[in-house]
């Protein structure tokens, strides 16, 4: 398990090292000059050239990135002040701290993956496990139907629709808005209630989808089979044998989902004019802002290889029949 692990995280530094230098270089085939935005109208070069000096965009490429990579891990001194390890530096739209600005969003995002995970896990996976129990069966075809329907729903639709009837028609809800958890839980627990459904209801139906097919797949295995000829009651075996096996697609991609979440649900946040990650790193790349686009496409990159290392370690816990060697 160990040797796995370090072979994991030793491919996810070179996967971010990749990542870092394709954004990085990337950002030069704009057309955009961050400077020239920063200096406004009235412009002169003398101005423009200060302006270059105080971003630190008046060195080569190359040098450019090798300063980002040495700051991140070392520090760095900017004409804002001083940053410490890890620094990505400053944004060049609102001169703030990169990391401390990821770290001001982060708790939005966070809100807002871990309580739909919560949503979409629990009514997913259980309509999927119930209709592969019930197969063919109206509680079935109603669960297989609903899925199918809902699946090819996007948040970008259903999220004004939920905002028009429940807050703005019907005044149920409030606008959906982020509260801190130790302030006040119950207005943490309201303002992110609309988006925790609207993200249920498009995960919702595909973990219906994979739940139930994974299900009646497994009930199909020879081992659960012989469990069967033994007398085994049907909720042993579905819940023992069945159950257990069928989780490994479904960690698979509640893994890949989780990452992607955290590292930054753009349509979500943005939809729903929430503070996160997602909405961070639209507003970066509509600045031209490259110490925040190159510090959040990290942050969420990381997130997104850590949670894929998780799932191939949990495969040993969950299937005896996996060797991580």
């Amino acid at each position: 398990m160990l040797r796995f692990l370090t072979r994991r995280f030793a491919g996810a530094i070179v996967i971010l090292l990749v990542i870092s230098a394709v954004t990085f270089f990337l950002f030069y085939a704009v057309p955009r000059d961050p400077a020239m935005l920063a200096c406004g109208k009235n412009c002169t070069p003398d101005a423009l050239e200060v302006i270059r000096k105080s971003m630190g965009i008046d060195k080569p490429v190359p040098q450019q990135y090798l300063d980002f990579m040495v700051g991140i891990f070392q520090g760095r001194d900017f004409a804002q002040g001083p940053c410490n390890a890890p620094c990505f530096g400053y944004s060049f739209a609102s001169q703030d701290p990169v990391w401390e600005t990821i770290l001001d969003r982060f708790p939005t995002t966070v809100s807002l993956t871990l309580g739909g995970a919560a949503v979409f896990l629990f009514i997913g996976l259980g309509a999927g496990m119930l209709a592969a129990w019930k197969k063919g069966s109206l509680l079935d075809k109603v669960a297989s139907t609903g899925s199918l329907v809902l699946s090819s729903l996007q948040i970008y639709f259903i999220g004004p629709l939920a905002l028009a009837l429940f807050v703005y028609n019907l005044n149920l809800l409030d606008q959906p808005k982020y509260v801190p958890i130790t302030q006040d839980p119950a207005g943490w627990f309201m303002g992110l209630l609309i988006p925790w459904c609207v993200i249920q209801i498009i995960f919702t139906a595909n973990y219906t989808r994979l739940s139930r097919s994974s299900m009646i797949e497994q009930l199909q295995e020879d081992h659960v089979r012989t469990a069967k000829a033994k007398g085994m009651s049907s909720r042993t075996v579905f819940f023992r044998y069945a159950w257990r096996g069928s989780l490994i697609p479904i960690v698979t991609i509640f893994g890949v989902d989780m990452g992607s979440l955290i590292g930054g649900a753009m349509i979500t946040e943005w939809t729903f004019s929430l503070p996160g990650i997602g909405r961070l790193a639209v507003e970066s790349v509509q600045n031209t802002d490259l110490p925040m686009v190159m510090g959040v496409m990290l942050f969420s990159a990381f997130f997104i290889i850590f949670f894929n290392v998780i799932v191939d370690a949990a495969y040993a816990f969950i299937d005896p029949r996996v060797r991580l060697s």
